[in-house]
């Protein structure tokens, strides 16, 4: 790699880095509630007027960057302070724009040295299945248990194109998002579900690999499209 792709690497990270340490100070100067309880910020949000949306899909935006921020109270906060189908457009829009930033830090400081040491492999290598990786990003969107944030990284060095990528986290966190938006203050999740329905797909994303491995000729396999560019 030659000094300006690394400089270009840099640069990408600090203003990133920048934008996300303006983000969150902001929101703090304008008084954003400590608590993440979908009632605070929705309270919160309504008392900044017009600027009330904006400011939640940033809080979004940083959330799924940084990581460790819960994304489910926000979209909560989202339904109680605009409404269920508003409600669920701000929080998505904010989601997909933060998880957009992800994939790209991942894309642009690991996907080459992690497409050098895994090349063959039909999930990292430039020729693999761009559906089998849709319905992959699609699915592990769907269950909260599986951090946003994780997924947008990991999917940024895979070779799913980022077309793909967008729809498949869209379709795959609206369903989500619409529920605890319309849960609003009555916002509870439940673990015991969440962990049976991260198993089972967990489950099926272990075994699937293998019995496609054993049935190259199958009508999955086919429909998947494995080992076509």
């Amino acid at each position: 790699m030659n000094c300006s792709q690394w400089a270009f690497r840099f640069a990408f990270l600090v203003i990133i880095a920048f934008v996300m340490g303006g983000i969150w100070l902001l929101l703090s100067q304008l008084g954003m509630p400590v608590s993440l309880a979908p009632e605070s910020l929705s309270e919160w949000f309504n008392g900044q007027g017009v600027f009330g949306p904006m400011l939640l899909m940033l809080l979004m935006v940083l959330a799924v960057v940084i990581g460790p921020i819960p994304t489910l109270p926000i979209s909560a906060a989202s339904g109680l302070a605009y409404g269920m189908f508003t409600g669920t457009a701000v929080a998505v829009s904010g989601a997909l724009a933060g998880s957009i930033i992800a994939f790209y830090l991942a894309r642009v400081l690991g996907r080459e040295a992690v497409r050098r040491k895994l090349g063959n492999n039909p999930v990292f290598s430039a020729s693999g299945s761009q559906r089998f990786l849709f319905v992959t990003v699609a699915l592990t969107r769907l269950i909260p248990l599986f951090s946003f944030a994780l997924i947008s990284y990991a999917a940024g060095v895979t070779a799913i194109s980022f077309w793909r990528y967008a729809i498949a986290t869209t379709l795959g966190m609206l369903p989500m998002t619409f529920v605890f938006a319309g849960l609003g203050h009555s916002f509870d999740l439940s673990p015991a579900l969440t962990v049976v329905a991260a198993i089972v797909i967990l489950l099926i994303m272990s075994v699937l690999p293998l019995y496609l491995s054993r049935h190259p000729g199958s009508r999955l396999s086919r429909f998947l499209q494995l080992g076509r560019a």
